[in-house]
């Protein structure tokens, strides 16, 4: 190994993040002959393939995922060590970042987020898209994303995952509910009531999945694709919905709602920011992912909700059990 020339480290860590000749070449900034070159001479010097074209791109053979762990950490170790005599200043960095959010992320995450960049950062501007979780990794492998924020845990050993917050769920309803008043709803209030659900691509399951857990599916008034237009429908109508806590706080804030406990209790679900591995970013990338998990992770504690009256003391009826959630 005394004569393996690091850059072709480098190339192999891309390669393996990536799983595209195209998305290495772009970010080491060479042509995708040299990307090719590059592999054949890794070939000779590992006696193995390494990787595989799929229909999902390059499949990293048993010797190249032997092979990753080892020369990752290593880049890593030596990108650090150059990056200490590094005098990269935010304050006069300009840029423009692409994330991609769910809807709930942009009512509630991306103010914060947009807010100390100003503060931070003034010159980095950020294009937001509509989160797939479906593609979302995709999307950050072809460097079409810097980053993204989701809650279903996605395993890709492409990508980092870097947990922010944890969240539980509420129900939300109009502060002059006709039939909702206390502070907590029953199973059989919830269930003689009309819901309005979210489903759709950015992994927001956790609402129907409840709903369905209970036979309450054909309560469901409205089946709507976006978070967001929850409080202009509540709080003009008799429905109700299970929510994130913290997304509820932010729409009572600001609309004529209130949250309750429900009468059950939820796992909750730990949001997480996702990114690629250290040595695939470019130094703007390492500080754009460093300062989105300071600023997000810094999660506002939730207002204490009204005490249950229910005998459990936690918002679930004596004797109800605890409901199944799936990602969200």
């Amino acid at each position: 190994m005394s004569s393996f020339d690091l850059n072709l480290a480098r190339v192999f860590v891309l390669l393996y993040e990536t799983g595209s000749v195209t998305a290495t070449a772009e970010t080491l900034h060479v042509t995708q002959p040299t990307v090719s070159y590059s592999l054949a001479k890794l070939r000779r010097h590992f006696d193995d393939d390494l990787f595989r074209r799929t229909g999902r791109g390059l499949t990293p053979t048993a010797g190249a995922r032997r092979l990753y762990e080892p020369l990752q950490r290593a880049l890593a170790d030596i990108d650090g060590a150059i990056r200490q005599g590094d005098d990269f200043d935010p304050a006069t960095m300009a840029g423009r970042f692409t994330l991609a959010l769910s809807d709930l992320g942009e009512v509630t995450l991306l103010p914060r987020l947009v807010a100390a960049a100003r503060a931070r950062a003034p010159r980095v501007s950020f294009t937001v898209r509509a989160l797939d979780v479906d593609d979302a990794e995709g999307q950050l492998r072809r460097g079409e994303l810097d980053a993204f924020v989701a809650t279903p845990v996605l395993t890709s050993h492409r990508t980092v995952r870097i947990p922010l917050f944890h969240e539980r769920y509420v129900g939300m309803v109009a502060a002059d509910h006709p039939r909702v008043r206390g502070a907590s709803v029953t199973l059989a209030e919830l269930a003689a009531e009309h819901h309005a659900t979210v489903y759709g691509p950015s992994g927001h399951v956790v609402p129907r999945s409840v709903l369905a857990t209970y036979g309450l599916l054909d309560r469901a008034a409205v089946d709507a694709t976006r978070f967001s237009l929850l409080p202009y429908l509540l709080e003009r109508t008799d429905l109700i919905a299970i929510v994130p806590e913290y997304v509820g706080e932010v729409f009572t804030a600001s609309h004529r709602l209130r949250l309750v406990r429900l009468p059950f209790e939820t796992e909750p679900i730990e949001v997480a920011l996702y990114a690629r591995h250290e040595a695939s970013r470019s130094p703007s990338q390492r500080w754009l992912v460093q300062f989105m998990a300071e600023v997000l992770g810094e999660r506002v504690s939730p207002a204490q909700l009204p005490p249950s009256a229910q005998e459990s003391g936690d918002g679930r009826a004596a004797g109800q059990p605890r409901a199944p959630v799936p990602e969200w």
